[in-house]
């Protein structure tokens, strides 16, 4: 056992990668623009959120960033927005629809964290046809999956989407016309 190497937990990676660094740590914030304008009709709020929110909570785990979605259209419920405009924090609601990206992390670490964080965003802010967007598909099977609505790919009902022609011989019932 002497030439094996226990494995080291990631706090202790960690601390160990902090103790090299510097340890300043400081928080910064950049802005990115959404496209409402070029793209009015397309939905850049529900594409970054995903699925109750997981999408950008992935986004978010793997840049160690945290995304703030401000702006016109920030908030779901426009009569409810209209409301907040002009109260003491949500100033935001009268920019463009926008995202703030920010970030506590070692000074060594942030800028390229921040950029990491930009670049999938900005990726994820190109519109694109349906037929085309793998991301959104993967999207609605993770939706399907969640609501446990989710079918197999080979089973009998893939091709549609109807709950009356499914293998366990549900029919539609018959009406007098």
């Amino acid at each position: 056992m002497s030439g094996l190497r226990q494995p080291t937990s990631p706090a202790h990676n960690w601390l160990s990668s902090q103790s090299s660094s510097s340890g300043l740590i400081v928080k910064r914030t950049i802005k990115v623009d959404i496209p409402v304008d070029q793209y009015p009709n397309f939905n850049f709020v529900g594409r970054l959120l995903g699925p109750r929110g997981n999408s950008l909570k992935r986004v978010e785990a793997s840049t160690e960033c945290r995304v703030l979605i401000r702006g016109r259209g920030s908030i779901k419920d426009p009569i409810r927005e209209e409301i907040m405009r002009g109260k003491p924090g949500y100033e935001h609601l009268n920019e463009p629809l926008h995202m703030l990206v920010e970030a506590e992390l070692p000074v060594e670490i942030i800028d390229a964290r921040l950029m990491q964080a930009k670049e999938i965003l900005e990726d994820l802010l190109k519109p694109m046809d349906e037929a085309q967007d793998m991301y959104k598909k993967q999207q609605l099977r993770e939706l399907a999956l969640l609501n446990g609505t989710l079918r197999d790919e080979g089973s009998p009902m893939s091709g549609s989407v109807s709950p009356f022609n499914d293998s366990l011989g549900m029919k539609r019932a018959k009406t007098r016309g």
